[in-house]
């Protein structure tokens, strides 16, 4: 049966999708953006099926939204990208961001913080600036005025510093107020407050599609600004808004529900182990050889990357791998992940890893090997919790790896929580 709604919801497990009755460059420009595939069922009809990722599609006036099989909310979403990237980020940076519509709840929000950030006026800072001028001022550099006007006295190539709105803060935030006012069929307020906010911040230039988002550093007088900044970061890494063939307009939230995943749970188990001996390397992945090095050849040939190792004085000591998987309908999970931490363990000579899974029955299940002295832990983190209740089980899941791992260690052997903290 086909249907032709303003706005349809798919869950990313879906197998089934929905037949949809749309144009073939509307089509086209939904299957460009890679949340869904579109297949054609008939002239006309296109089935939507979800391929791997979450979030929304916005094309014209028709919307197709993806939710995470979880059911994560928006907000839980944008904590755990934002999260991943900055252990800064703060649940309350998203805390108006739960309903059903992302673009208008994202508009909200992002509304909410560039307000409170400018509540103080616009932040202005020194921009070191290069130009053409008749006259001097800061500096001439002698270089490029020699390779450009040999032997010409002016115009003068200079660089000076001036003060000015136009710093990497301003050009963030309104850059992220432009890329969500192009997203077709905002509401009237939201367009309103965002077109409001994008005219306090004239005189910032705009980054262009694809170039780098500029540096900024954390300092006393940014720091009004700085959720604001880490919600309008995410904004610029994860959205994109154009016009395609056709004069189809199109804005695209999309992201990796497993890579979401696999890199919150590396960013908290490292802050969560940071009050302990040690360091812990998540990006990049720690990567080690399974099989000894042949004689006159190069080291092992069959690599593996880890997504999260504490190491204590070099030496690995714990090890974690996410993997966004629930489990099967008997209670378990896939026999491969363990196959693979058995692996880890015997080329790191770990005696204990720790699977984490993305939701879960149990909150631990151990497993031993046979004929080893490994075990594979199975944890499950609930993504459906409050932000802060999710980071506390990634305090307990850390705090109950470290003592397991003491236990395990001969005594002249185990690292001291006494000892300060090293990040090695």
């Amino acid at each position: 049966m086909s249907t032709s709604p303003a706005s349809i919801a798919l869950d990313e497990l879906d197998r089934r999708g929905q037949v949809v009755v749309m144009g073939a460059d509307m089509a086209a420009a939904l299957a460009g953006t890679g949340l869904v595939e579109v297949r054609p069922v008939a002239e006309g009809r296109w089935r939507l099926l979800p391929r791997g990722y979450v979030g929304a599609v916005r094309v014209d006036d028709f919307q197709v939204q993806v939710t995470p099989k979880e059911k994560v909310g928006l907000g839980r979403l944008l904590f755990l990208l934002g999260y991943a990237r900055d252990p800064g980020f703060r649940p309350e940076d998203v805390s108006g961001a739960e309903e059903p519509d992302l673009w208008p709840a994202l508009a909200e929000s992002v509304v909410r913080l560039v307000e409170s950030a400018l509540a103080g006026g616009v932040l202005q800072g020194y921009s070191t600036v290069d130009e053409s001028l008749r006259t001097v001022r800061g500096r001439i550099r002698i270089g490029d005025q020699i390779a450009r006007r040999p032997g010409l006295m002016v115009p003068l190539e200079v660089t000076y510093d001036e003060f000015t709105t136009d710093i990497a803060e301003n050009r963030i935030l309104r850059t992220a107020l432009r890329r969500i006012l192009a997203v077709p069929q905002l509401p009237a307020r939201a367009r309103a407050n965002l077109s409001h906010l994008d005219g306090r911040l004239d005189g910032a230039q705009l980054i262009r599609p694809g170039e780098q988002l500029p540096p900024w550093n954390r300092t006393r007088l940014n720091e009004r600004y700085q959720p604001a900044l880490r919600l309008a970061e995410l904004v610029l890494r994860n959205t994109s808004a154009e016009a395609r063939l056709g004069g189809v307009r199109v804005a695209a939230f999309v992201v990796p529900m497993w890579q979401v995943f696999e890199d919150f749970v590396g960013t908290a188990i490292a802050e969560s182990l940071r009050r302990y001996p040690g360091r812990t390397q998540t990006r990049p992945q720690f990567v080690c050889c399974l099989d000894e090095a042949q004689p006159g050849r190069e080291p092992g040939a069959i690599t593996m990357a880890l997504d999260a190792v504490h190491l204590v004085h070099g030496v690995p000591r714990l090890i974690f791998d996410a993997k966004y998987k629930t489990e099967d309908p008997r209670g378990r999970y896939p026999n491969a992940d363990h196959y693979q931490m058995l692996a880890y363990c015997t080329a790191l000579s770990v005696p204990v890893a720790w699977l984490v899974y993305a939701q879960g029955s149990r909150s631990q299940t151990v497993r031993a090997i046979k004929n080893t002295m490994i075990s594979i832990v199975e944890c499950s983190l609930d993504l459906r919790a409050e932000p802060r209740d999710l980071l506390r089980q990634v305090d307990e899941l850390a705090r109950y790896a470290w003592s397991e791992m003491e236990r395990a260690l001969p005594e002249d052997t185990k690292p001291r929580v006494s000892a300060a903290a090293s990040s090695e």
